[in-house]
């Protein structure tokens, strides 16, 4: 799967291509790539659960035995999809962030732009990962852990800019723009309207606003001293 450019994140909206089945050790990254390419668009849009294995073979133009020969198991086919699309949108989500430079606001405040663009994707079917632990069992881990070390990942690189934004908590303040992030994930996908990527960043302006005003008083405060 190619990796996503800044204005192309990769969660659920990689194209598939239909090829003719190949064969020999040589094909095999071929035919993976194409597995989970053609199990990312059709698990999205049509569910983990309401897909089966011959939809994704015929999409991928594979054989059922190349399938289970590179994965074993559709479980192990969702794990692999949640981790490379978990992967690529990452890499895109930090890059819309940090490319441009900036200081800290200035990265923050992308998200919801970044968002939109994502949201305007004709093959934008929501988060791979909150779709696959809301139709799955509550109590299960299986996809939970998955969603779980993705959503650390990216906290993790908001907290750290919120640190250098001035946050007093910017553990706080990360989860604060996540929740706002996956409330307007869930109602995009709902609405089928990026311009609730909008209302998020108006949100998000008063608390990015306030770390940013905390800091300034700060140094006026060491500066008198």
């Amino acid at each position: 799967m190619a990796k996503p450019s800044l204005n192309k994140p990769s969660l659920n909206k990689i194209s598939s291509k239909k090829n003719a089945p190949h064969s020999g050790a040589g094909d095999d990254e071929s035919a993976r790539g194409r597995l989970l390419s053609a199990a990312s668009h059709l698990f999205c849009k049509n569910g983990i659960n309401a897909t089966g294995i011959d939809a994704i073979i015929e999409e991928a133009g594979t054989a059922k035995t190349t399938l289970y020969k590179l994965f074993g198991s559709k479980t192990n086919l969702v794990n692999a999809v949640l981790e490379s699309e978990g992967k690529q949108w990452r890499e895109w989500f930090i890059g819309a962030m940090e490319d441009g430079g900036g200081d800290a606001q200035a990265k923050l405040t992308r998200i919801f732009p970044a968002l939109k663009s994502w949201f305007a994707e004709e093959r934008f079917y929501g988060c791979p990962f909150i779709n696959a632990v809301g139709e799955h069992d509550k109590d299960s881990k299986q996809f939970r852990n998955i969603a779980l070390k993705h959503k650390k990942i990216v906290l993790g690189h908001i907290e750290k800019l919120a640190g250098e934004l001035g946050s007093g908590e910017p553990a706080v303040l990360a989860h604060q723009l996540g929740l706002l992030i996956d409330g307007a994930i869930v109602a995009a996908m709902i609405s089928r309207d990026p311009g609730v990527a909008d209302t998020a960043a108006l949100t998000a302006g008063p608390l990015l606003g306030q770390s940013k005003a905390k800091k300034k008083r700060a140094a006026d405060q060491l500066e008198a001293v």
